[in-house]
Formats: C-alpha cells, structure tokens, sequence
C-alpha cells in the first residue's frame, strides 16, 4: 500500500505549489569524493564524462576546472599567521637561482681564438649565429669610451690587483702651484690669435648669410621622417640587403648606416645587390662583385617580373638565412638604400606580381611595408635614403635621387652630364652634332624636338628636363669603371662572364616545402628557361622552312621516279 500526502491548499482553497527538491545535488553534496568524481556532471567537477557530441573548446578542461576552484577557496588567515616550527631549507639546485650561465675559461679562450682567426681572414661568407647568446663581452676585448685599453690588457694582473700590486704616480703637468703657473705661461707664448676658431665664429656667421640659396629638393631623402622609417626596418629585419646601382656602386652606398648596423646590432646580416646590370657590360658588373663581395655577400640582379636575372641565387641565399635561424618562427628581410636603385622591383620580381608601387623616378615608396614572401619570410620596403657626405649638388641629381621636374635650375646639370656621358652615345640618341658647350647641346635638341618657344627660340628648361629624365631612366649608357679596368679586354677577361642558373618559375608553397636537406645534398633540379616571344618565332620559322625543304625534296623524288 502507497500512501500519497495530500497537497496542503491556501485559505481560498487552492492547493500549493510544491518546491521540487533537486535529490540529484543533494546526494552528490553528501557522498564522497570518489563517488562525485564518477558520477557528478557539474561544471565544477574537473573529472566529468565530456559528451563524444561535444564541440572542441566549448567544455572547460581539466586544469581550468582546477583554477576555477581553487580561487573560489578562501585563505586560511589562521595557517598563515602561524609561525614555523622547523627550519625552512632550499634544495641545492643551481636552477633555483634564476638564469645563471657558467661557461669555463677554456671554453672562452677557443671562442676568442676562434673570433680572432675569423677577423684576420675577413671571409664575408661566415657567420656567427647566436651571437646574443654568447657571452661577447668576455669574449671580445672591450675597451674604454674614451678608447683606452684596459689596464689589465697593458700591464699583468699581479701589479694591478693582490698584495703585490705596484701603485704608480698619477702623470699630471704641475705637482704645485709654482709649476702651474710656470705651464700656463709657457701656454701665453705659443697663442696665437689667428688659429682661435673661438674668435673667427663671428665673422663666419656673417658670411654664411651671403651664401647662395640652396635648392630645396637637393635635401630629398634626408627628412626626419624617412630617417624613422629606415631606423624601423633596421630593427624589424634580421638579414638587411642593401641595394646599389650598377652605374654607380659605390656612389650609391651608404657607409653611414653599415657602420651604424655594425656598432649597433653586429647580430644582423647585411647583404649587397648590384642592381640593373642589364645598363652595365658584364665584365663591367663582374669586377665589381668580385671588388664588394670581399667585404659582404655580392649578387648582381636585374629586376623584372618576366624576364629577371639572379632571382634563383637570391632565393637561395634567403632559404640559407631561414635555415640560420631556425629557433625564430619567422625572418625579416629589409630592403635599403638610395632612391630609385629598384627595392620595389626587387621585391615585385621576387613575388612574380606587383605587390609594391613603382615608377622610374626617386621617391615613388613613402612608408615601409611588409610583404610576405613565404609564411616563415617576410620582406620590409623601405623608402629612399640619403646621407649627407658633403656631396656636390650635381653628383646628387645624377644619381637619381631628385625628380628633374621639380628642379629649379635644370640646365645648370647638363655640363656636367656632358663630362660623363660619351659624345658618340648622345649623337646617336638625340641626332645632333658638333655642339660646343651645354646650352648649344640644348638649343640643338630643341629645335630637333620642336620645343620651341614664341619667336622660333629652343625652351632649354624643358629640354634639360628631358635629358636628365632620360639620365635618370637608363636610356644614355653610363658607368663608374671598376679599379683596374680596361675598356678593350683581353682573350682571358672575355671569358669571364656572369653565370647564374636558369630560372625555375616555383610557387610560394613550393619554395616552402624545400628543406634543407635538398640544400645540403646539393643544389635543386633546375629546368631550363622558358623561351622568349622571339625565340618562339624564330623556332616556328625554322620548322616551316625545314617542312618545305622535306616537301620539294618529296616531289623531286616523285617525279624521279615517274
């Protein structure tokens, strides 16, 4: 028999509504630990049965349950305040204290063995890796600010430092009052009142004043602004490649900023790329990274998403560099250097597409930007720099790094274009002749051009313009010859020309999945280039005419046999 409570009912009549009461919880509350940990589904229990339906990351793991519990817990205040009633001890590991290094003195004098070696041989091709987790300032031999050596490396460590050091006198000029009156007399008589710059700073100022104006766009490159903009792509990059003008080398380099990656950050790699070696004759750009690559690693290029030259060699020095610094999850590499030398172009041919804005006139890049060749390198675009070496302003506008429009005295830098281009060249360009001075070369243009002004005369300003654009953009032959260079080679110089391997078109996943045990077997299969649109026709021509051939030889033999 089942005896069933009759609800209770209110004062109108109407039976109560019960509470339900969660047995469920309230048995888990009261069983044991080992009980609630099997059976228990709450959200607090870190043992519970997760739901094979259960979507990835919507149930809370184990240690979360654990953490969660643990700060819902309150602070025994009680144990807290209690004191201890035996000695507390420290286990005698050295991982206790913190990150300590001990390297054997050994082991320090090999690394500066070994360093000292590297230095003397001056080989650009080695490098040292991890330099930031070796001890180099007990490696190299520090010196003072001021340049001084230190004590200990003039004189030995007994006669410094111990119980028989040897204490010497301080070298000062006066000892007394007497003789320091005596040296400043002695400093009366050798003044001289000329050679005080203190006094002349008057007269020098005032002369300044008079000094002709400068032109504005001379300072391009050289702001604040773009000055920040290269100091952010030294830091972000790991390897640094500097690009120069194969027209002019070393014009176009800035020994300003290696010196300073030198001093600064010795850890990051810097690399040289002569680029447009297509404007320059081989011999001409082989000399020359044979002369660059003595000091850092030197790769002749030409820019072009199309037909490039030196990509695959590059490729493969990045892939070396990435192999390098395996322990970062990706590599920097920066892009620097004067104006219009072609970073953007370089960076475009590497990525077989126009990812960064170009044009053949300086100052095109504004900010630095990242792109991302594969998902482990990245490649940094920075805009053109200038270091201010005192340069003339006519070595400035011929290394391309103002825009001829906005000059405000163009004609002023023909001369000089005139001095260093061959005659022979520009009468073939402009087809003019026998010119006597710049402004004759300019009327003579003019008038073959029709830039003409009222009255029949040439307009000279537009006309410099013109040729200093063309400068600019490679359309007159020009080049900086090497030490030792001769114009007509011999049988032996002729040979010698620059080689690279044929290019392999390759996907980004591609250049990816190439580890470095191909790099260390040997060099990848290399197909052959693909042919041009001129090799294509030439090939289809010479298949018609053979096919010709074979067709009149068919019908001599036919009507032979006939």
């Amino acid at each position: 028999i089942i005896k069933r409570e009759m609800p209770k009912r209110n004062s109108h009549g109407k039976a109560q509504k019960r509470k339900d009461f969660n047995v469920k919880n309230h048995n888990a509350r009261t069983h044991t630990s080992s009980q609630v940990n099997s059976k228990s589904k709450a959200a607090t229990n870190p043992y519970r049965v997760i739901p094979e339906h259960a979507q990835d990351g919507s149930f809370r793991d184990k240690a979360k349950i654990k953490l969660l519990n643990l700060y819902r817990q309150k602070v025994d205040k009680v144990k807290m305040r209690e004191t201890p009633k035996e000695p507390a001890r420290i286990e005698p590991d050295r991982r206790w204290f913190g990150n300590t290094r001990v390297v054997a003195q050994k082991e320090l004098e090999t690394l500066r063995y070994e360093l000292e070696e590297q230095e003397k041989k001056k080989d650009p091709y080695t490098i040292l890796i991890n330099q930031r987790k070796l001890p180099m300032q007990l490696i190299s031999d520090a010196t003072t600010g001021s340049g001084m050596p230190r004590i200990v490396a003039v004189e030995p460590f007994q006669d410094i430092i111990g119980p028989k050091k040897k204490r010497k006198k301080a070298k000062l000029e006066a000892y007394d009052l007497e003789a320091l009156a005596g040296v400043v007399k002695d400093k009366r008589k050798k003044y001289n009142e000329d050679v005080d710059t203190d006094l002349n700073k008057q007269e020098k100022s005032e002369i300044a004043r008079y000094k002709p104006r400068k032109d504005k766009m001379l300072e391009a490159g050289q702001s604040k602004r773009i000055w920040d903009e290269l100091h952010k792509v030294i830091d972000a990059s790991d390897v640094i490649i500097e690009i120069l003008d194969a027209r002019d080398p070393n014009g176009t380099r800035t020994r300003y900023i290696e010196d300073f990656i030198k001093k600064n950050c010795p850890h990051k790699h810097i690399v040289f790329i002569i680029n447009k070696c297509d404007l320059v004759p081989t011999r001409v750009t082989s000399k020359w990274v044979k002369i660059l690559s003595k000091e850092y690693p030197t790769i002749a290029f030409k820019a072009s998403v199309t037909n490039p030259f030196g990509k695959a060699t590059l490729i493969q020095l990045l892939k070396q560099f990435d192999s390098l610094h395996k322990d970062k999850k990706t590599i920097s590499i920066g892009f620097i250097g004067y104006p219009n030398v072609g970073k953007s172009s370089i960076i475009n041919t590497l990525k077989k597409r126009s990812c960064c804005r170009v044009a053949p006139i300086p100052g095109e890049t504004k900010v630095w930007q990242y792109v991302a060749l594969t998902k482990r390198i990245y490649l940094i675009d920075c805009p053109g720099i200038v270091y201010d070496e005192g340069q003339s302003p006519e070595n400035i506008v011929l290394k391309g790094v103002v825009r001829a429009e906005k000059l405000e005295d163009p004609e002023a830098y023909i001369g000089p274009l005139l001095d260093r281009a061959k005659p022979e060249a520009l009468e073939k360009i402009y087809d003019v002749r026998d010119w006597t001075d710049a402004e004759d070369f300019l009327t003579l243009i003019g008038k073959r051009f029709g830039k003409l002004k009222k009255g029949g005369e040439a307009h000279t300003d537009v006309v410099a313009k013109m040729v200093l654009n063309d400068w600019q953009r490679g359309k007159i032959p020009y080049f900086v010859p090497p030490p030792d260079y001769q114009e007509h080679a011999g049988p032996e110089e002729k040979e010698e020309e620059l080689k690279e391997e044929p290019y392999v078109e390759e996907n980004e996943e591609e250049i990816e999945q190439q580890g470095e045990a191909k790099e260390e077997k040997g060099k990848p299969e290399i197909e052959e280039n693909k042919p041009s649109v001129k090799e294509r026709k030439k090939s289809s021509e010479r298949k018609k005419s053979s096919e010709r051939k074979k067709d009149e030889e068919k019908k001599q033999r036919d009507s032979a046999i006939h």
